[in-house]
């Protein structure tokens, strides 16, 4: 671990909700911390001091306050230096790694991208060392790295099992860590974008907050309180089995009319292949579908409505304040956003309240920005579980 990284640890669970509620909501004054956080000035005092000291929260100038008119330190407000440190998210797909280096508020500040041409454990370590070296010239300080995989992840370390590497059992932290001399943290790819999007981006402050993404499967994250809920099938392709439309097409992934069969790029364009003879981008499916070719037409707004019927079911059950639609494949929204809407309205009680849906054109950036997130929390602030 670097001497900077090392200097914000360990964290006592005071400490931790002092920090948390600094980066993700600062600067704050002390009197607006302790009534967040339902502390008295002493205990507050208290928990501040070493952070403080450390250097990972500092004392800023109240804004719009002339210096000759401050009351004293006490009243000054608390807040992180974003730029005192950097992280790198990776997120690594089939045939790419996308890289950022991030703030300490996960601010994107650089991305470096490269092809990934082998799934050899420790050829792919490799290449992550090389990206990590070359990003180093321009931003030394770099506090640690965070990397998204899509698939099982154990003890934020193990790549227990990813479909689209083929991977068992790969102890990826171990790898770039010897390869680096960084800490690293390692993640389920849409673990790390739920917890992004809760801490900086969507779903801040809110208490029930949903992430559904949409690609080459299908993502789901629950908040709940402001903390994501871990489940077993978020690491093992989820959607796989919820039945959207029991008439629906057979794919080779997924059951019949599944949320992967009717929703994945891959089963778009398998559908598509399979009536025509040809192949096509998800973009040119998208683009004849919008010019109303028969065939495409049938086959997004059929995948709209099932959209719009997820969607209707998670609202209907989780009641959440805001679901943010995310991944490669939200296009579906700008060619049959209207065809999603009307099933969603369908789908539940006239006088429910309109579900909050965002909709977050997102690239792989984004989910390497998740992983830097991850970084952030577990170097930095470390592990809300450990």
């Amino acid at each position: 671990m670097t001497a900077g990284a090392a200097s914000w640890l360990p964290l006592s669970p005071g400490e931790r909700s002092v920090a948390i509620e600094v980066l993700v909501h600062g600067p704050l004054s002390r009197t607006e911390i302790a009534r967040r956080l339902d502390l008295s000035a002493g205990s507050l005092t208290r928990l501040t001091k070493p952070l403080i000291e450390s250097g990972l929260l500092v004392e800023v100038p109240e804004a719009g306050t002339p210096a000759e008119a401050r009351q004293g330190r006490p009243s000054q407000p608390l807040d992180v230096v974003a730029e005192s440190r950097s992280f790198l998210g990776f997120k690594i797909t089939e045939d790419m790694v996308y890289g950022v280096v991030t703030t300490l508020r996960s601010h994107i500040v650089a991305r470096h991208d490269r092809p990934l041409t082998t799934h050899d454990p420790a050829l792919v370590a490799d290449l992550l060392a090389e990206m990590t070296a070359e990003l180093l010239r321009d931003h030394p300080r770099l506090a640690g790295i965070g990397i998204g995989v899509g698939g099982l992840v154990q003890d934020r370390s193990t790549v227990g099992e990813s479909a689209f590497l083929h991977w068992r059992d790969v102890s990826l932290a171990a790898l770039v860590e010897e390869r680096t001399g960084l800490p690293v943290v390692v993640e389920n790819d849409v673990a790390a974008l739920v917890e992004a999007e809760t801490w900086f981006g969507a779903g801040r402050g809110l208490d029930r907050f949903v992430v559904l993404t949409i690609g080459a499967g299908i993502g789901y994250g629950l908040v709940l309180g402001g903390n994501r809920v871990p489940y077993a099938e978020e690491d093992r392709g989820f959607g796989r089995h919820w039945i959207l439309d029991p008439n629906g097409p057979l794919t080779p992934d997924g059951e019949r009319g599944s949320a992967i069969s009717l929703l994945t790029i891959p089963s778009i364009r398998y559908q598509i292949q399979a009536a025509t003879g040809r192949e096509h981008t998800y973009e040119e499916i998208l683009a004849l579908a919008a010019a109303e070719e028969p065939l495409p037409a049938r086959v997004v707004a059929e995948s709209a409505r099932a959209l719009g019927v997820l969607v209707a079911q998670i609202s209907n059950f989780v009641m959440p304040q805001k679901i943010l639609l995310a991944g490669e494949g939200v296009g579906l929204m700008e060619v049959a956003g209207k065809v999603v809407e009307d099933t969603i309205r369908s789908h539940r009680h006239p006088l429910a309240a309109p579900v909050a849906l965002e909709t977050k054109v997102s690239d792989f950036h984004d989910w390497a920005r998740g992983a830097a997130v991850l970084a952030i929390q577990v170097l930095v602030l470390g592990s809300a579980d450990a």
